[in-house]
This record gives C-alpha cells, structure tokens and sequence, in this order.
C-alpha cells in the first residue's frame, strides 16, 4: 500500500475546465471517501487517479512515484466500478480470477488467491455460480474479490453501494469497512451519499462544482464546516441557515429578530451581513435561552428520534426531538438557541471564526447584501 498525492490538478474537456487545482494528500492505508453532488467532479477525479482519464495539469502520486503517464494496468490501482463490471458467462470463481489469467499468473497461485479472497468475503460457496444467480450484493463482493487478487497499493471505489436497496447499503457498508480494517489498503471512495461518506471515511473529501471545499475528519468536518456550501451539504436534514448582521453594539443579531443579539461582541464591521447556521440538534423546542416563537408545521417520525420543521417568520427550521407520539403539527412552540452553536459565514460563503477572524477595518462600509439569495446562491 502506498501513500496517494495530488497536487494542483485540473481537468478540462473541450476548452472548459471541470477540475479547478484539486490538492489533496490522502495517507498510506488511510479510507478517505470523496462526497458532494451530482456533478461536481468526483468521480472524473477518481478516473483520473485511476488513469481511465489524462491530467490536463498537475500531478497525481502513488508513493514517491509520479503515475500521469503511467498505463493504468502499471498503477497499482484496483477498482471497483457501480455496475459491477462482471463478465455474465464466467462463474464467480472465474471472474475473481480474471486479472490473474491477464497477468499470467501460475495456475496454483491463481486458485490460492482466489480462494483466499472468496473466503475473505463469504463467496466460497458460490465459486460456481453465474452472476446472474447472484444478488446485487454478492455481485459486488465478486467485484471486490476481483480487486482484492490485483493486491493493489490503491483501491478505487466508485459509487458501489448505489444500485443497492437501503439494507444491503448497509450491509455493504460494514462490510466495507471491515474489509478495510483487514487489508489496510490505501483505499478511496466516491459517493453523493453523506451517510456513506460520514460512516466510511477516516479522511473526509467534500468536493463542489470541481474544488474541493473541505478535507478533514468527518466529525471534524461536520462539526466546523469551512464553507456555507459544507454547512447546507452535510447533514440530514441539513444545517438551518438564516441571514444574519453585525449590529452596532457589535453583537449577531438574526434578521428575523434584530432586537437580540445570538452573540455577544463579535469584533466584525457594524452592518457586516452573515449567514448564521446551526444544526437541528442544537436547537431546543420551548428553551429558556433566547426563545423565539414559532409555529410546528410537520413533523416526520423517524422511530427513535423526530424532526419538527417549525415557521419562523416566513423561513422554516428543523428541530430534532426526542422520540414521542404527542401531536405537534399547528402548535405555537418557542425555540432555544445556545450562542455556542452559531456557526457564521460571510459574503464569499466562508467560514467566519468569530473573535479571531476580521473583515477589512478601513474603507466604506459594505453596501448591504441580500443574505438569504447569499444562502440559495452557494447552496445550489
């Protein structure tokens, strides 16, 4: 196994650029899974550590060697594709083994490894049988027998889990990541699932419309999102954001309730407009500190927990709560919010560190900004 690094690395098709300077250093037998949504470059990242795509700049690293011009068989790489990518008229055992045949290995070599991997991942019994006899997950752990037998330096998942249903996700999943315990294989995953990227992931990789926003541990990340995008991505539901300013005594006060400030001196510009975010979790229906009234407009049970999704002047906010059977809908609630919950973001959608960071000093005061077109503009 080997350490992966890449460096300053853009991708551009037809003249238009879908990679913006990617730099990422991904450590030897680390798990690090790659989240975002639906187009935003993941998986064209992936192809290219894979090399199934060229490097239009920059360079990727598999250990101290440069990989951009080496054929993708030379790599190290092992990947394991969506659609399972099995041949149809070969048994399970012959699928496994496919790699080997290619790379001419001895004949008892060959079945040794194959019956290592089968064993590995509960497929001894099925050596036999045609992918067509087989459930989707059993096709994917053939597929992932078939990386295992390559002994790469990096496994390469893209997307595995989404042709699935919901239980064998999570099957998957744990299976996954025990295999990975086992192996310790540098291995990186692509999905838009964050459940999967939260569960999986030792290093954490949020990528948006080709940059990547945030790397770090997934409690770290989630905890402290770097960017209003990484705020409203992660997490189900998602953060609430609401626009927020720097009033004149120097506090945070919610637009929707001026007369309060969240936030005691901040040392930000007076009329500084905010996105102020905080977690459903972190908010308490009927608290004592710094209520604000309410309305509950729905309520979905999620058996050991709710979300109350509550109007508050026109904008709507989920509320976790514990599990109950008590009808909310149409009630008038107060809400709590703990100042140390806040998380805040300005103009650019970065993350604001309040009492440490500082927007310019000098200079006219900033022409005021529509907050809430600020909150659908980085989070479309």
């Amino acid at each position: 196994m080997s350490a992966l690094t890449i460096a300053a690395l853009r991708k551009t098709y037809d003249g238009k650029q879908v990679l913006h300077g990617i730099d990422v250093a991904i450590p030897e037998g680390d798990f690090a899974v790659i989240v975002g949504p639906s187009g935003c470059g993941k998986s064209t990242l992936l192809r290219m550590i894979a090399g199934l795509e060229d490097v239009t700049e920059g360079t990727i690293a598999i250990g101290d060697k440069v990989v951009n011009a080496v054929d993708p068989a030379q790599r190290g790489c092992a990947m394991v594709f969506q659609n399972y990518a099995l041949y149809p008229h070969m048994t399970v055992a012959q699928n496994i083994a496919y790699p080997l045949k290619v790379a001419r290995v001895p004949q008892a070599e060959k079945e040794r490894k194959v019956h290592e991997a089968a064993a590995l991942l509960g497929l001894s019994e099925y050596l036999d049988r045609k992918p067509s006899q087989l459930s989707g997950g059993q096709r994917q752990r053939v597929a992932m027998g078939r990386a295992i037998v390559r002994e790469p330096q990096v496994f390469l998942f893209d997307e595995p889990l989404s042709n699935l249903d919901a239980l064998l996700r999570v099957q998957m999943r744990i299976e996954i990541k025990r295999l990975h315990k086992r192996l310790r294989t540098t291995s990186i995953l692509v999905t838009h699932d964050q459940v999967e990227a939260m569960t999986l992931a030792d290093t954490l990789i949020v990528m948006n419309k080709g940059r990547v926003e945030q790397v770090g541990a997934p409690e770290d990340v989630y905890r402290r999102p770097a960017s209003l995008f990484v705020a409203g991505f992660l997490g189900a539901p998602a953060m609430n954001l609401l626009p927020a300013f720097v009033r004149d005594d120097g506090g945070i006060a919610l637009e929707i309730a001026p007369e309060r400030a969240i936030t005691e001196c901040c040392g930000l510009k007076i009329g500084t407009p905010l996105v102020a975010g905080v977690r459903p979790e972190e908010i308490v229906m009927n608290g004592s500190a710094g209520e604000h009234a309410a309305v509950v407009e729905m309520v979905e049970q999620l058996g050991n927990s709710r979300i109350a999704y509550c109007g508050i002047d026109g904008r709507e906010l989920a509320v976790f709560l514990p599990p109950g059977t008590e009808r909310l809908e149409g009630r008038s609630v107060r809400l709590g919010f703990d100042a140390a919950a806040w998380h805040f973001f300005d103009e650019a959608g970065t993350r604001v560190e309040i009492g440490q960071a500082r927007l310019p000093e000098s200079g006219d005061a900033k022409v005021p900004v529509d907050t809430a077109a600020l909150v659908s503009t980085h989070l479309e």
